[in-house]
């Protein structure tokens, strides 16, 4: 027990959750959901590369499936789950995505309308070819540290080689806690240039930098239209970048013009384009617009191809501009170069990126060269022992034929050392003891083949031997010369600027805000109708007279009132929600409709409606209000004039709800009826005038555990009969009685 004492730690709790969560955030931060700066990549597409690299699925090699890439890669590098691994898989093999595709996939990985990838059983991948050498060449040459795996039984590069600026090449994006990245994909030629100048001049600004970067280039193509704020947001790492669809004027059928949409917003990609289908079929149903006839997507492997036919005159420019204000035809990018510098996050702007890029390539080039250099001296070692070895080769044969073993061959070739050894003459023994070759030249020499000692052989090694020498010198130039340097790696990123670069896709210009006349809609009287599950149409007053004998009788709510007008929902939770007639479908009566919680803030489940009626007929009205708790009040309809869409229309006690709100300026009496079966008639004007934040005064006296579950308003003169326990009560031969009395209890 004392041993279990002695470890009990006591600290504030709220330290400990603090410290937790730090560590938790800071590990999500830098394992997980940000890219490294120096070849921007995330943890998981690093480790998928290096795996796919480790299997040695290269671009030149056949195909290999996706099942058997993310089972090897969580098995020894990233055990966070398969989908994630092959999530980024399929990123990485979408070309509608990122700026330049890393993998290689065959088989179904999704299209850029958002359809899914097939399973990862199905698909096969292999590595692209600008991935293999860009991106993972020379990991042999101890260019990169490499660290233990989780499980510590394999080693993986902390960080890829990548020759190119990863991070503004592919962008990024990812959620990381309490901080995000987003970083749009730029162009290749653009990018190789601009990291050139900076390496010529390392004073650049950022404004300079854009002469050859000119800002993002989207996979998708579109137009960026507000290049004026590109330098402010490349200065600081964080912006909006307004980008727009490209769209075209074509000839159609009978003279009829289309539209055509060739190049999307880069935000659009995935289940967003069939969004702007549907947001342009909305403004058709919604009489928005009526210029359009019809819209069909043509989209293909070839490209984007989304095709509005219009009617004939219609004002093109005008409409365009309406697709741009209405729908995601003109869309935002959130810009935010968030990456992982010296294992931390930090907001970079584009020069920091190159130069954080640049020193990168310094270094992977130093550890390179330093590598290579070992190398050809290793070399240069060997070579001049053989070379010197067969200046003596008969010496060399003397001492073999008159050794015992390898061993006093050995130390006699690198000491000296004689003894033991059977020499024909004594001169031959104090040439022996005179030899000086190293460790690795007396084992090459022993290593070596007759067939070396061949004139040409000789030849052949002084030659490269010579080789080697140049190589040394161009390498020790390299490691202790800036310029050297810097040239290597100019060169190499004009190669694969040659190999690999494009044409921008992306146009930037500063285009005129759109600007549209919105066209004023016909006002014009409809029937709003809903029926007993909630749907929600209007539809022409001469079609619901025609149809209404048959059917009609479905509809729960049904009223005149103009397109302009809106619809008030009141509900037994005290609530008012607005919507806009025009925002409720306009068909024929055959047509279904559609949920009113589709159309407003009204959620079904949660309350129910009490009363339904237009703004104009809720404004003309005075509008009597009774709740379960029995709390009447008499509210001017003027009060429910407001802009937004959802208020509280009266103030509820607690557990309390409505019964009936219902216009009562043509009504004389009120009765209400309880649960317990208490009825109590009482004159309208009993009832007083309060704001609709009041809660009212209180209508009848309840019994223990009695509500009121009915209230009616009555007209003078009118018989009105309610059925209460199988017997039918006459609501206006009631009792008169004084508001705020127990009522009559009815006889059953």
């Amino acid at each position: 027990m004392a041993n279990v004492q002695d470890h009990i730690i006591r600290t504030e709790y709220s330290e400990v959750m603090q410290k937790s969560y730090i560590d938790y955030a800071m590990s999500v931060i830098v394992a997980r959901a940000l890219p490294d700066v120096r070849d921007g990549l995330k943890p998981v597409q690093r480790r998928t590369l290096y795996d796919m690299y480790e299997l040695g699925i290269r671009y030149d090699r056949p195909y290999r499936k996706c099942a058997r890439i993310v089972g090897d890669t969580m098995g020894k590098y990233h055990p966070h789950g398969d989908s994630s691994i092959y999530d980024a898989l399929v990123v990485m093999a979408q070309d509608f995505k990122k700026g330049q595709a890393l993998v290689d996939g065959h088989g179904n990985f999704g299209s850029i309308e958002g359809d899914g990838a097939a399973a990862m059983r199905y698909t096969e991948a292999r590595l692209g070819k600008i991935t293999q050498e860009v991106y993972l060449s020379d990991l042999d040459k101890n260019v990169v540290d490499f660290m233990p795996n989780f499980d510590e039984t394999e080693k993986e590069p902390e960080v890829l080689p990548v020759r190119v600026p990863n991070l503004l090449l592919n962008g990024a994006d990812g959620i990381a806690v309490g901080m995000a990245t987003s970083i749009p994909p730029h162009n290749l030629e653009e990018i190789v240039d601009g990291v050139i100048a900076y390496m010529k001049n390392s004073d650049i600004t950022t404004k300079e930098l854009m002469k050859y970067i000119k800002g993002p280039d989207f996979p998708t193509g579109g137009i960026v239209i507000n290049q004026d704020d590109l330098p402010a947001i490349y200065e600081s790492g964080t912006g909006k970048i307004k980008i727009r669809g490209k769209v075209e004027v074509e000839k159609g059928k009978a003279g009829k013009m289309l539209l055509v949409i060739t190049e999307i917003p880069y935000t659009m990609v995935g289940a967003n384009i069939g969004k702007f289908l549907n947001d342009v079929a909305a403004l058709v149903e919604s009489k928005k617009t009526t210029d359009i006839l019809d819209i069909s997507n043509q989209s293909s492997k070839e490209g984007i191809r989304i095709v509005l036919e219009l009617r004939k005159g219609t004002d093109i420019e005008n409409l365009t501009n309406m697709l741009y204000k209405k729908t995601r035809l003109e869309d935002t990018f959130g810009v935010n170069m968030l990456a992982v510098t010296d294992g931390r996050p930090e907001t970079l702007s584009l020069k920091q990126i190159i130069e954080y890029h640049v020193d990168f390539q310094f270094e992977i080039a130093t550890r390179k060269y330093q590598t290579l250099l070992a190398k050809e001296k290793d070399k240069q070692e060997v070579q001049e022992g053989l070379i010197k070895a067969c200046d003596v080769i008969d010496l060399i044969i003397e001492i073999l034929r008159g050794s015992k073993n390898r061993e006093q061959v050995k130390k006699c070739l690198v000491n000296g050392d004689t003894e033991g050894i059977r020499f024909k003459t004594k001169t031959s023994e104090r040439q022996a003891q005179k030899l000086q070759f190293t460790e690795r030249q007396a084992t090459a020499i022993l290593e070596m083949r007759l067939y070396k000692l061949i004139g040409l052989e000789i030849e052949a090694l002084m030659k490269e031997h010579e080789e080697t020498l140049a190589h040394i010198a161009k390498y020790e130039d390299i490691l202790n010369h800036y310029d050297s340097m810097a040239a290597v790696i100019i060169k190499e990123l004009k190669a694969v600027k040659k190999e690999y670069g494009r044409k921008r896709r992306t146009s930037i210009e500063n285009a005129a805000e759109a600007v549209y006349e919105e066209k004023k809609t016909e006002e014009m009287e409809v029937v709003f109708l809903m029926d007993r599950f909630g749907y929600v149409k209007t539809v022409d007053k001469s079609a619901y007279e025609r149809s209404k004998d048959n059917g009609a009788s479905e509809y729960r709510h049904v009223f005149t009132c103009m397109n302009t007008d809106k619809i008030c929902v009141f509900t037994d939770k005290g609530r008012m929600h607005t919507v806009k007639v025009m925002d409720i479908p306009y068909g024929k009566m055959k047509d279904k409709g559609t949920p009113i919680d589709n159309v407003s803030n009204f959620v079904s489940s949660d309350e129910q409606m009490v009363y339904v009626a237009s703004l104009e007929e809720v404004k003309a009205s005075t509008l009597f209000f009774a709740s379960a708790a029995g709390m009447l009040k008499l509210v001017k309809g003027e009060e429910f004039d407001v802009s937004k869409r959802t208020i509280a229309a009266t103030k509820l006690g607690e557990q309390d709800r409505l019964v009936l709100v219902q216009a009562a300026d043509a009504m004389e009496y009120v009765v209400l009826q309880t649960k317990n079966g208490y009825f109590l008639r009482f004159l309208k004007n009993e009832v007083p005038e309060k704001k609709k934040t009041a809660i009212g005064v209180r209508g009848i006296h309840l019994g223990d555990k009695d509500e009121v579950e009915h209230a009616y308003l009555l007209e003078n003169k009118m018989d009105y009969t309610t059925e209460y326990k199988g017997k039918n009560v006459t609501l206006n031969r009631l009792k008169l009685a004084k508001r705020d009395s127990k009522g009559t209890k009815a006889r059953v």
